[in-house]
């Protein structure tokens, strides 16, 4: 047996006695619900993301694109990777030039580490511990485009924003490259000096799309 599979068998183990037809709460609108008595869930994960030193924005679907224009212009970037499901809209009008990253058609490292940066959706996010989880779907792309451009701009819409982790795990399917994001990357030395940029991108900056009233 593998480690992936004895991970796996540990799990589902711990799971067992889960059940199979429990429903699964999934709230279109969870911006007004309370994160585990902290506050409204939307809050939490904004407050969350700007403590890990990520830049946080809330804009109105109808306003995404401009969001991303925006956000762009102050990074001055003007090359920047995209997966190929990204909703074309998001970019439209913004005159940057996209370089699509596709698992046909990869960019490699040097092309990655070239851009400016690279923009994508996410699968779910979970407010209590501020973390944005990818999992490879098409608006997200392979792991290595989220990895080696120093920027990354993600959009996340209330609808997948969750409470607590045990919600956002069974929204995920293991079987999928998880990439767990809670802030820019960072790590510290023996003498807690602050290095961003050692296993991902320096800046992170999320667009958090709140849903229509």
């Amino acid at each position: 047996m593998s480690a992936k599979e004895a991970i796996l068998a540990r799990v589902r183990a711990a799971l067992a006695d889960v059940p199979a037809d429990e429903p699964l709460e999934r709230v279109p609108d969870r911006a007004h619900l309370d994160s585990h008595g902290v506050g409204p869930t939307l809050d939490v994960l904004e407050d969350r993301l700007v403590d890990y030193k990520a830049l946080v924005h809330r804009t109105p679907a109808d306003r995404v694109g401009e969001e991303i224009a925006a956000a762009l212009a102050r990074r001055g970037a003007r090359r920047v990777v995209v997966p190929p499901a990204l909703p074309g809209e998001w970019l439209a009008g913004t005159g940057i030039e996209t370089l699509t990253d596709s698992r046909e058609e990869p960019l490699t490292v040097r092309e990655l580490d070239a851009s400016d940066g690279v923009i994508t959706g996410c699968a779910v996010a979970i407010a209590e511990t501020g973390t944005i989880v990818l999992d490879g779907g098409p608006d997200q792309g392979r792991r290595a485009i989220t990895l080696v451009p120093d920027y990354h701009l993600c959009v996340v819409r209330a609808d997948q924003v969750v409470d607590g982790v045990p919600q956002g795990v069974r929204l995920l399917d293991p079987a999928r490259p998880l990439t767990w994001i809670s802030g820019p990357s960072a790590t510290s030395d023996i003498e807690l000096n602050r290095v961003e940029g050692v296993h991902g991108p320096r800046t992170l900056e999320v667009l958090l799309v709140e849903a229509a009233t």
